[in-house]
């Protein structure tokens, strides 16, 4: 199978694939096995309802004794047990499937969250959201709907072939005999569709990339008034997606017109044949009805079987691009390490180039304390490394040479994920999510309470969520729609305090501040000694209340 399904054109093996899938199967296993035994009993169904059809015919023609009432009675519960088995597929479909869906985002995006910080991302969001909903989707229907219904494929497909050759043999040696030639001609169909499915996934995503970076920034888009060049952009990777669907439809369409001229083939033979023997008087008419019906069950797995190669295409495309997302590496895991306040941060010969110059250092030989209870200043030009740095003590990125360090009286280690959870960072800019001011405050501290909410808020000069209309609950669009600049600073702020860890740092988290503002909330954020604090800023104020200055 691996040799079957395999194109030296495709990034990663079959094997490779197959493996990663088997994996994802273990958290399925329950809907799987559920799936497959409804689809064995719709089998057994089905094959009985020939046989009560067959039954019913012949005893009404009069070949065959019985009672023609308890054989339609014996029909009507079989079309009954069906509709029962139609009914438990659909609820298993929309119930336990959006739950494995569900389950599976959950994984994948908590495996992002773990892996370790990009500087660059190699991937748009809208990307990496189209693999999260799309591929997903495919992964789990394919494991867990496909892979069950292929084996009651198979078991109709054998049942009904021995049901017709015990009654007889040609015929159903007609039925089957094309397929070894579709099942050869669909080694090239299964090479082909892997590449324009690959292609066509992929200017999907560029398409939801576009759309999504359009609609976070259609303020920016309206301002320099380039709404027809992004409408423009939109349109050309619509071209692009067309072109890539269009060539796909026509292989498909191709490759469904041979197949389907082949079955229609054999029916017609098949139809032929048993009209034949009706006509010399060898079969009941029952026993031709009941022909056609078994070569139906026959051609119809079959034809389901040959669908197996586009789901398979469907399902490696989907895996493929969940695998590159599993690519970055991921931070180590393990106990948080919690010191004891106050915590200081020591460089000792510290340097960092980031992967696209690694000629030129961001960071050169840099070694400075940030001592414990301190309040630091880093002050330099755009560009010389201050963002980079303080990257570099929150362990977001390691340094090509040299050391961070985090220490107290009695403790000193190598900065990295496991003693984030003694520092807090306010990034620069607005850094709210869609919500609450509520929602927002908890990300800091998840069991903070309206007391502890409201103290963080006055520190953080914050007063005014008391004034509006909802308080704590007002709500918030995506990037703190609704909010000023500075009043979403100082929300930042008051979820920083909330977390309550010894060291803080700030990146300009008082640019959009007035003078009075700003230095009521730097007394406020400073009266705590235990703290050690350190400001990227361009802010005289800000540098008048620090103890230390690093200049970059």
């Amino acid at each position: 199978m691996m040799k079957f399904f395999n194109n030296p054109e495709n990034k990663v093996a079959v094997r490779q694939l197959v493996g990663w899938l088997w994996v994802a199967l273990k958290g399925n296993r329950r809907q799987a096995i559920v799936n497959a035994m409804l689809g064995l009993l719709g089998v057994a169904v089905s094959l009985c309802s020939v046989w009560a059809m067959q039954r019913a015919i012949d005893i009404a023609a009069g070949a065959q004794q019985g009672s023609l009432h308890w054989a339609v009675a014996l029909m009507a519960v079989l079309i009954l047990c069906d509709f029962a088995i139609n009914i438990s597929k659909v609820w298993i479909k929309n119930i336990l499937g959006v739950k494995a869906q569900n389950r599976m985002q959950q994984q994948m995006l908590d495996r992002l969250l773990r892996s370790e910080w990009q500087a660059k991302e190699k991937r748009h969001s809208g990307d990496v959201i189209n693999r999260l909903e799309m591929d997903v989707s495919t992964v789990v229907v394919f494991l867990t709907e496909t892979l069950p219904n292929t084996l009651s494929v198979l078991a109709l497909f054998v049942g009904a072939f021995v049901y017709l050759a015990r009654m007889d043999m040609v015929l159903a040696l007609l039925t089957v005999g094309i397929l070894p030639v579709f099942i050869l001609l669909s080694r090239l169909y299964v090479g082909r569709m892997r590449m324009y499915s690959r292609n066509v996934r992929n200017s999907d995503s560029k398409v939801q990339s576009i759309l999504t970076e359009t609609v976070q920034n259609r303020m920016l888009v309206k301002t320099l008034e380039c709404d027809d060049l992004m409408v423009g952009r939109l349109d050309a990777t619509h071209t692009e997606l067309r072109s890539h669907v269009r060539r796909r439809t026509i292989f498909s369409v191709i490759s469904r017109f041979i197949l389907n001229f082949g079955f229609s083939f054999g029916y017609l033979l098949a139809f032929l044949w048993s009209a034949l023997r009706l006509y010399d008087g060898t079969i009941t008419f029952g026993a031709m009805t009941a022909f056609l019906q078994l070569v139906f069950r026959i051609q119809s797995p079959a034809r389901d079987l040959t669908k197996l190669a586009p789901a398979f295409v469907s399902v490696f495309t989907a895996a493929e691009r969940l695998m590159e997302l599993e690519e970055a590496p991921q931070e180590v895991q393990g106990a948080p390490c919690v010191m004891q306040a106050p915590c200081g941060i020591r460089l000792e010969d510290v340097c960092y180039a980031y992967e696209d110059d690694k000629q030129n250092n961001v960071i050169d030989h840099l070694s400075f304390e940030f001592k414990p209870g301190s309040c630091t200043a880093i002050l330099g030009e755009t560009g010389v490394g201050k963002t980079t740095l303080l990257r570099l003590v929150l362990a977001l990125v390691r340094p090509d040479s040299g050391r961070v360090l985090i220490f107290n009286g009695a403790v000193c280690e190598d900065v990295s994920p496991l003693v984030r959870c003694n520092l807090v960072y306010v990034p620069q800019g607005n850094t709210l999510l869609s919500g609450t001011i509520r929602d927002n405050l908890l990300l800091g501290n998840p069991h903070a309470t309206e007391d502890m909410m409201r103290e963080a808020l006055q520190k953080a000069c914050a007063e005014f969520v008391f004034d509006l209309s909802d308080g704590l609950d007002t709500k918030t669009s995506e990037s703190g729609g609704g909010l000023s600049e500075g009043q979403a600073q100082r929300i930042a702020i008051a979820r920083a305090l909330l977390r309550n860890r010894s060291i803080m740092l700030f990146d300009e988290a008082t640019s959009a501040l007035d003078p009075d503002t700003e230095h009521r909330l730097l007394q406020n954020v400073l009266s705590d000694n235990s703290k050690t604090v350190i400001f990227i800023t361009h802010r005289p104020a800000v540098v008048d209340y620090c103890s230390q200055v690093l200049r970059l």
